[in-house]
């Protein structure tokens, strides 16, 4: 669907996060006399009428009526599209679209790689914008990494390097590599099953000449079996990581420990980058040197620097349990305290705890809604280390300050979301930035934009 196709139509937003607001300002410019009403949360009334003076503002949620007297609702990432609301109203002929997928309609042309995955897909999407500027190339970095297309609209790039969470796989129009970095299970609330989850993600192969996925995960190749123009990273053959080198094939092409970001699963996410970038016609072997100036991305193992003594590591992306299991890898020989627990989405936690019976931290300090539930499990399991629990961060923090030796780690990788305190991840890392002693000014991401 293009914005134009939106002229003579009854039209509303929901949301009033930032793709709402790049939703609002991308149709006014080229549709300023078309009608919109605008669904958002009641205290963000006031901001939105400020924003535009001409939205009919509702201060609540829509149910199926409201729904059905659209003929087209521009719907926020975080909106489910199986709500009973929703599936109601389309029963009815109200067509549900989004900002991504009004991007893709405007912009046919646009050479795009779009990269997904429940783990690595922002650092991939990052690390392919940062290789390919290097070589002189005027890429966008844009998508579910901050920057919603639509802010975009209207400027041009020889290259999209676009990240799509699995709520917008589905949305997205022909590109011509799509990146799958991982699959697991994450975001069952939203999806409401994890095979509904995995089919939502895997929607993006279906609009991909090419399909670029991790080798090293055997479900993940056994799903994308079928596409025709598949390809692989991660194994021998081609990028992957071995004997503490990102190599190509046999070739050794840069130390792993010279990489800007820690740990062998972004020394994988550097090899899917240097692997589509090299699928792209590009020359990944020129590119490669620099992956030594790419920098962290916030709160993604994002070291904030020692205090008290102690090194402290915001990693408050990580919503899965796995990803806390990747965490602790990328820190051999450290004295790691770890701080887990958040909003709990009932997601078996049972392969941290087979991880921490067979490599134990320091401590763990289990916090939040679902922290009983990971202290009772990893008491069960009979870790051979202190297992904490406390109410909410602060107190985790303080627990942490406490236990840890001198010239130890603070670890904050929750393995769940943030939900049961916080707005979303990204205040959650702000906060313990705040709380270890250092000014929560890690909020942006370098590179979004055209470059």
């Amino acid at each position: 669907m293009r914005i134009a196709d939106l002229v003579n139509q009854r039209v509303a937003i929901w949301g009033f996060g930032r793709e709402g607001r790049a939703a609002i300002t991308a149709i006014r410019a080229k549709l300023p006399s078309l009608p919109l009403a605008l669904y958002c949360s009641e205290g963000e009334v006031e901001a939105a009428r400020t924003f535009d003076p001409a939205l009919a503002v509702f201060g609540h949620e829509p149910d199926a009526v409201a729904l059905s007297a659209y003929d087209v609702v521009v719907k926020s990432p975080g909106v489910s599209i199986y709500k009973p609301a929703v599936t109601t109203a389309q029963a009815q002929g109200t067509v549900f679209t989004s900002g991504t997928a009004l991007w893709f309609g405007e912009n046919p042309a646009a050479r795009v790689v779009a990269v997904t995955g429940t783990k690595g897909k922002s650092t991939t999407t990052a690390l392919l914008a940062h290789l390919a500027r290097s070589l002189g190339i005027r890429t966008a970095l844009a998508g579910n990494i901050g920057l919603p297309l639509l802010e975009l609209q209207g400027q041009s790039a020889e290259l999209w390097a676009i990240e799509l969470s699995s709520f917008q796989a589905g949305e997205a129009g022909p590109v011509e590599l799509a990146v799958v970095t991982s699959l697991y299970e994450e975001h069952l609330d939203w999806h409401g099953s994890r095979e509904r989850y995995v089919a939502d993600k895997l929607k993006l192969g279906d609009v991909a000449r090419t399909l670029l996925v991790n080798g090293q995960q055997a479900n993940l190749m056994a799903l994308t079996a079928a596409h025709p123009q598949r390809r692989m990273f991660g194994g021998v053959a081609g990028w992957h990581v071995a004997d503490g080198f990102i190599r190509r094939g046999e070739r050794d092409v840069f130390p792993v420990a010279q990489l800007g970001v820690p740990g062998l699963h972004n020394a994988l996410n550097a090899s899917a980058a240097l692997a589509a970038l090299e699928l792209l016609g590009y020359d990944a072997l020129a590119a490669a040197p620099a992956l030594a100036s790419f920098r962290p991305l916030p709160h993604r193992l994002q070291p904030l620097g020692r205090h008290d003594g102690l090194d402290w590591i915001n990693d408050s992306i990580a919503t899965t349990p796995l990803a806390v299991v990747a965490a602790l890898e990328s820190l051999p020989g450290r004295a790691v305290t770890v701080l887990v627990g958040g909003f709990d989405r009932g997601v078996d936690w049972a392969p941290f705890v087979e991880h921490v019976q067979a490599h134990p931290p320091h401590a763990i300090v289990c916090m939040g809604a679902n922290g009983p539930r990971i202290e009772a499990v990893l008491n069960a399991g009979g870790v051979a280390c202190p297992v904490r629990g406390v109410a909410d961060l602060a107190a985790a923090v303080d627990e942490a300050r406490a236990c840890t030796p001198e010239g130890g780690v603070v670890l904050m990788s929750p393995g769940a979301p943030s939900f049961d305190q916080f707005k979303d991840y990204a205040e959650r890392g702000r906060r313990f930035a705040t709380l270890a002693g250092f000014a929560a000014d890690a909020t942006g991401i370098d590179g979004l934009g055209i470059r």
